[in-house]
């Protein structure tokens, strides 16, 4: 057996990179069919929009192929200022960045540092514990629910609470969580912003907003006015279709978001980004379109997964994570050779668990059909 060599630069690197480990994402289409020799498979990975993206947005995108040559707007003042409009506040604050992702980076950059700490949930979103390592943080992580009282594996806010201290300087919430699909109701949100130190940063995450129908969940975006250190986050990889074109954004009280533009890389969102981003916003058919899908779809995988007599989260995203009984990452791989790509979540501390994005009715029932041959 080959004996590992360590890495002869670790030992240069900043603290907090010895120990990371790279987010990992869902398996593209194209690497299955090479690595096994197989076609017409069905991405059920990364959570995206099955019906593709706004017909706006293709048009107003390809439109500037002929720019290529050009650098895109540095500050990305037509969506900054649409996004502004659609939220009823000011351009200055918005940040804009290279999906969602990259401004959870932005805050961690400015708001961490070696000494400090971060506080996020069990089973939540895996950039944030990235993020914080990177600069050298300590991330301090609260024991999701147990189900006794709140959403088993929801966010505990009691227990997220018990662990600020005077070190804390960032608290990342994902409303709905990801990968759990769990969620945070108005009241109780607000009454834990309400009862952190007002120098500590709140993010909340809502990717998946757009999908939620439950009438209890917020718009955190309506408490900036409210909350000083609160930070908003989206994306247009969901609901609206783009993940392939990377634009996200972050809304904060102007003096957060100058902080955030300090550290900001020079052209971050590219010019496709930009124009395809600006025209999805106001596609309300294509959301309305794709929450509709979702809805039936999710109902699809529900029953598929009752009849099978299989344990699941209750999620109100566009993703549903399913007890398989059994190592999950096992029950991966032998989907993947029936041409199914699915997301085992172990690293997120739920071993037997798969997460299933929410695809189109062939493709739901494609899988279904595949995990049922896999499990007997």
């Amino acid at each position: 057996m080959q004996k590992l060599i360590a890495n002869p630069f670790l030992k240069y690197t900043a603290p907090g990179i010895s120990g990371l480990h790279p987010y990992v994402p869902g398996k593209p289409v194209s690497e299955l069919e090479r690595e096994l020799g197989i076609c017409d498979s069905v991405k059920l990975a990364s959570n995206e929009n099955p019906l593709g993206a706004s017909p706006k947005a293709k048009v107003a995108a390809a439109a500037l192929l002929d720019e290529l040559a050009r650098y895109p707007d540095g500050g990305g003042f037509e969506l900054r200022t649409a996004l502004a409009e659609f939220h009823g506040t000011g351009v200055e604050t918005v940040t804009l960045g290279n999906g969602s992702n990259d401004v959870l980076d932005l805050i961690a950059r400015v708001f961490l540092a070696p000494g400090s700490e971060a506080i996020f949930s069990e089973h939540a979103f895996a950039v944030y514990p990235i993020c914080t390592q990177a600069v050298g943080a300590t991330s301090r992580v609260a024991p999701a629910h147990d189900g006794s009282i709140g959403p088993r594996f929801g966010h505990n806010l009691k227990a997220m609470r018990q662990l600020v201290s005077e070190k804390t300087r960032v608290v990342f919430i994902a409303n709905p969580n990801n990968p759990t699909g769990t969620w945070l109701a108005k009241n109780e949100l607000l009454e834990f912003i309400d009862s952190l130190p007002s120098n500590i940063i709140v993010v909340v995450d809502e990717a998946y907003t757009e999908y939620v129908e439950e009438l209890a969940y917020p718009d955190a975006t309506q408490w900036l006015k409210q909350y000083p250190n609160l930070i908003v986050t989206r994306t247009f990889s969901k609901a609206y279709g783009l993940a392939a074109l990377r634009v996200g954004y972050g809304l904060s009280h102007p003096d957060v978001t100058e902080l955030l533009n300090r550290v900001r890389q020079p052209f971050n969102v590219n010019a496709l980004a930009l124009a395809g981003a600006h025209a999805a916003l106001n596609d309300h058919e294509h959301i309305k379109q794709s929450v509709a899908v979702n809805r039936v779809g999710m109902n699809q995988l529900i029953a598929g997964f009752e009849r099978l007599g299989l344990d699941y989260i209750p999620s109100v995203g566009n993703f549903i994570c399913v007890d398989v009984g059994r190592s999950a990452a096992e029950v991966d791989s032998q989907l993947l050779h029936k041409g199914c790509i699915t997301r085992p979540i172990g690293g997120y501390g739920l071993p037997h668990y798969l997460r299933i994005t929410v695809g189109l009715k062939d493709e739901n029932q494609r899988f279904l059909q595949a995990l049922e041959s896999v499990l007997k």
